[in-house]
């Protein structure tokens, strides 16, 4: 894999590429490989015994580092796969892997936020100590459907034309 935690050689370059400390980084690689193995019952090295092909990423940290750096990349997935020496669909493959992954490891370690409640009263629960919230409405682009019923539940009606 083109990306090397040995080519982060200082914190700006750690930051930059994971937003996270080298020490940060770090103390995330144990839990992280050990939510890995909870999920699939191997670790991430045992893989390659089982794979068609060999994997490009070999080892829980590179996993790691490749997540985090998609995160602060925001590159495509063909131009993500570039970067790291894999195809478009390779890449994407593994971030899906490393999301859930991280998903598993913040969750084990009571960092990763509720994102569902069933009703008002418990969000309001939820953050009552809170007396600011920020919210992210950014609106995610999404492939257009064919089917015609399935369109108008993605159509949310802001592209008007205005004359």
């Amino acid at each position: 894999m083109n990306l090397s935690v040995s080519k982060l050689t200082t914190e700006r370059k750690w930051r930059a590429a994971t937003g996270l400390t080298q020490a940060r980084f770090y103390n995330l690689v144990q839990p992280f490989k050990a939510a890995y193995t909870r999920l699939f019952a191997l670790q991430i090295a045992e893989r390659d015994e089982f794979a068609l092909h060999e994997s490009v990423i070999k080892t829980g940290e590179e996993l790691l580092l490749f997540t985090l750096f998609s995160f602060k990349a925001s590159l495509t997935y063909d131009l993500l796969g570039f970067v790291s020496g894999m195809d478009g669909s390779n890449a994407k493959r593994y971030q899906d892997l490393g999301i859930s992954v991280l998903q598993e490891t913040l969750a084990d370690s009571g960092y990763l936020p509720q994102r569902e409640f069933k009703d008002v009263a418990e969000f309001e629960s939820y953050f009552y100590q809170h007396e600011v919230l920020f919210v992210d409405g950014t609106e995610q682009r999404v492939q257009r459907p064919q089917d015609k019923e399935v369109q108008q539940a993605y159509y949310s009606g802001k592209k008007k034309l205005i004359r």
